[in-house]
């Protein structure tokens, strides 16, 4: 159980890092420029390396969870979110004023995915009163609304009002849906260190030291 979680947190920590390097390396505006852009800068790479990373500390995390007997939900969703940040890394974006591709179509779905499921499956673990569990509540509540910020645009466009990402700050809000759903994640990881922190209740079982 330790094991699973220290490498989970170590491919978190590693993928955080990646992630941190590409930015600091690049010359896009974090408040406007998506995530996705900084896949055509130089150090490109790092951004499917860095999902890829987050992908497998999720499975890790959730097989530490399954195992600790926690709602099988909540495995589900994680596993979910994992494979969803997977497909994101594997297939980028399209570049700006390109028409939607295959690839930018899976990836942009892909990220919907992500991005809705990990809070449902944070307040899922809240209501087993974990540990942390008002955290994870808040988190997951500030991870939905961000989303909701990130998918209007996409509605005001898709009635053909011209919305250009120089007018929202559309890199913000996206960040704030990662990092929270990041925070999310390592919680629900955290919440397992300790067996006496943690409460009995619907599909959750003491960890045994």
């Amino acid at each position: 159980m330790k094991g699973l979680l220290a490498t989970g947190f170590t491919a978190i920590g590693t993928g955080s890092a990646a992630m941190l390097t590409l930015h600091a390396g690049s010359d896009l505006d974090p408040l406007h420029s998506v995530i996705s852009e900084y896949a055509y800068q130089s150090a490109g790479w790092l951004l499917p390396a860095s999902l890829t990373l987050f992908a497998a500390g999720s499975a890790l995390i959730a097989e530490a969870l399954r195992r600790s007997g926690t709602n099988r939900w909540v495995v589900v969703l994680l596993l979910v979110w994992g494979a969803s940040m997977f497909l994101v890394g594997a297939f980028p974006t399209d570049r700006p004023g390109v028409p939607l591709s295959l690839s930018g179509g899976i990836h942009r779905y892909a990220a919907f995915v992500a991005f809705l499921v990990m809070p449902v499956a944070g307040m899922l673990l809240a209501r087993a009163n974990v540990r942390f569990a008002r955290t994870v509540r808040a988190l997951s509540g500030v991870a939905l609304g961000a989303l909701l910020l990130v998918v209007v645009p996409y509605v005001v466009r898709m009635f053909g009002i011209p919305l250009a990402s120089e007018d929202i700050p559309a890199g913000l809000t996206q960040r704030a849906v990662v990092i929270t759903e990041l925070g999310v994640l390592a919680l629900a990881g955290l919440s397992m260190l300790k067996p006496s922190a943690r409460a009995s209740g619907p599909g959750v079982t003491p960890i045994m030291a």
